[in-house]
């Protein structure tokens, strides 16, 4: 909490031990300059009474945002047995067995009252050492959680040798089971989990892309629409999603790093400048005539989003409560660091960008907008001034080996065969439909010689490997002078597939058959020759390693039709080497 004040300190989105939280036990080892770390393991569950914990603490317990001193723990009480004035316990041990005690505290029951929906964010940064794994659980009327596992980051620009991240997005709870969460929570080797966004969805039965397939799964929001319309709905929504058991296992055993997409609002969303207010061009807010198209509505929809998300996650993000206006309320763009080994950059890619550069319809306008050139105008945003600035300051500064950019949509092009045009583009809702400030930040990196840069993206619900390039219209891969990186698409939980969801959306234009021909994996493959995978059949989620040597993706597919799917398989293995531009396949 360098250089802030007290007022900024006590804005951010979580308690902080500034704040109604009073230490009242920590180890003498906890502040120690040195620490004998084990293997990590996970905790016993050894006298805690599980049901007892379901019941007090329906959404269990979470960790998120490491630092080199902390990191933040979420839980959410039963509103049912919340008492005004009764004070939380949260303990935090060096051990599973919680032997070893180095911090207890007293939270206010302020700090997870019902207008927060009885969710608690505690931020422990500045009280724990770098690069450990803790233990942890919250006590509230001599009723424990179950114990999590969570860990705090290496210090900036000390020495770290390697890191493996799981890369997650895309999670519609209709549409399927968790089984690769439950695959991440079982994983001890995965240091953090990171999010790209689309942890709930808005809708609940948009026939464009939920079929509704599980009786077990469906979704009754508290408005009665088929889409959030308010803060209770978005409130509902992650209350039930993070209900699965596979969700909660793996938030308690790992620590998250997560960001936002659209259907955290509504689908692709963006910023309408010319009448400030929210653009969800599929919203009833939007399409309903007796609703209006109000600004002022919009605008609330978008406070709504942003409160839930604040509350429901184990982020460390500046909030205003007090603020009127969406962009004023959150900004969650920021950054981590892992020793002088990797930095991370998490982007917001919905709160500040310009609509779609060819009309807010779907087909032939979002998707597939055969005849129009808008694409590069160079007045259109999808990062907003601010944090594209921020982005290119922090990806060419060079204070850390690998660059990473945790992307949401597609940064590379993606054209298709369709309507008998050779290169057509699918996607502008992606970053195709800003590509002059995607040309601004790819030469912005190339110009400063960053040699491993990485982005991870989710969204498309596609498995994609491929070069970030200067100029697309070289389809050669060998020139190392027209190479600025490498994007890896982690594919969807759940989420339905890319052929299934354009076949929906473009039944009128399109035949689903064309649809299919044009994004099978080797007609993508021979109109896109930077990608070197591209698989939107399956799902599941990926796996990405650092040290000094190489970076190494790994792709996992899970079965999400099984509720009790227990195994995985490996689809694809690809390694960039930290000394050359290219990508290696490896065995799998």
């Amino acid at each position: 909490m360098n250089n802030m004040d007290r007022r900024q300190f006590m804005r951010l989105g979580s308690c902080t031990l500034a704040a109604s939280c009073v230490v009242m036990h920590a180890s003498a080892d906890a502040f120690s300059l040195f620490s004998n770390q084990s293997v990590p393991t996970k905790p016993s569950q050894d006298g805690i009474d599980l049901m007892a914990a379901a019941e007090m603490f329906p959404h269990s317990i979470a960790s998120g945002d490491p630092c080199d001193s902390g990191v933040v723990l979420w839980t959410r009480i039963n509103p049912n047995r919340y008492l005004a004035g009764e004070t939380m316990m949260v303990e935090v041990y060096r051990d599973p067995s919680r032997e070893d005690l180095v911090l207890s505290l007293s939270v206010d029951a302020a700090e997870f009252s019902p207008a927060r929906d009885c969710t608690l964010k505690l931020d422990l940064e500045g009280q724990l050492l770098a690069g450990q794994t803790y233990y942890y659980r919250f006590i509230y009327r001599g009723v424990s959680s179950r114990v999590g596992r969570c860990r705090t980051s290496e210090p900036k620009g000390s020495d770290q040798d390697q890191l493996k991240l799981a890369v997650l997005t895309c999670q519609d709870y209709t549409n399927g089971y968790y089984g690769a969460l439950n695959q991440v929570a079982e994983d001890d080797s995965i240091d953090f989990v990171v999010h790209l966004g689309d942890f709930i969805y808005e809708s609940v039965g948009d026939p464009r892309f939920q079929e509704l397939p599980f009786e077990d799964r469906l979704i009754q929001l508290p408005s009665g629409a088929a889409v959030a319309m308010d803060l209770e709905d978005y409130r509902h929504l992650y209350k039930t999603y993070r209900s699965d058991l596979n969700l909660q296992r793996a938030m308690e055993l790992h620590t998250w790093i997560i960001s936002t997409d659209d259907h955290e609002t509504a689908n692709d969303a963006y910023w309408d400048y010319d009448r400030d207010t929210l653009g969800v061009p599929d919203h009833p807010l939007t399409t309903d005539p007796a609703l209006g198209n109000d600004p002022q509505k919009l605008r609330q929809l978008k406070l709504d989003s942003q409160r839930a998300w604040v509350e429901f996650t184990p982020t460390r993000v500046y909030v205003d409560d007090s603020a009127t206006h969406p962009h004023d309320y959150s900004r969650i763009y920021r950054e981590f660091y892992f020793g002088d080994l990797l930095s991370l950059y998490m982007t917001d890619s919905r709160t500040y960008r310009s609509p779609h550069p060819c009309g807010e319809g779907v087909a032939l306008e979002r998707y597939v907008p055969i005849g129009c050139s808008n694409m590069d105008n160079p007045d259109r945003t999808l990062l907003g001034l601010e944090q594209k600035q921020w982005l290119i300051d922090g990806l060419t500064r060079k204070d850390t080996q690998w660059k990473v950019m945790g992307n949401q949509t597609y940064m590379g092009r993606m054209a298709a065969t369709l309507l008998g045009k050779p290169l057509a583009l699918i996607n502008v809702d992606a970053w195709d439909g800003y590509q002059a400030e995607r040309q601004e930040l790819v030469e912005a990196v190339k110009s400063a010689e960053v040699d491993n840069f990485v982005v991870l993206t989710g969204d498309l619900h596609t498995y994609i490997s491929s070069y970030i390039k200067l100029d697309y219209g070289k389809s050669f891969n060998w020139r190392s002078s027209n190479l600025v990186g490498v994007e890896f698409m982690t594919p969807s939980v759940t989420s339905a597939g890319l052929v299934e969801g354009l076949g929906n959306l473009l039944n009128r234009e399109l035949k689903r058959e064309d649809i299919a021909d044009a994004l099978s994996e080797a007609a993508v493959l021979i109109n896109n020759p930077h990608m070197k995978l591209f698989n939107s059949l399956d799902h599941g989620y990926s796996t990405i390693e650092f040290n000094r040597d190489f970076c190494e993706w790994t792709a996992f597919v899970v079965d999400k039709d099984q509720a009790d799917a227990n195994a995985k398989r490996t689809l694809a293995r690809h390694r960039k080497y930290s000394v050359m531009p290219w990508i290696f396949r490896q065995s799998v």
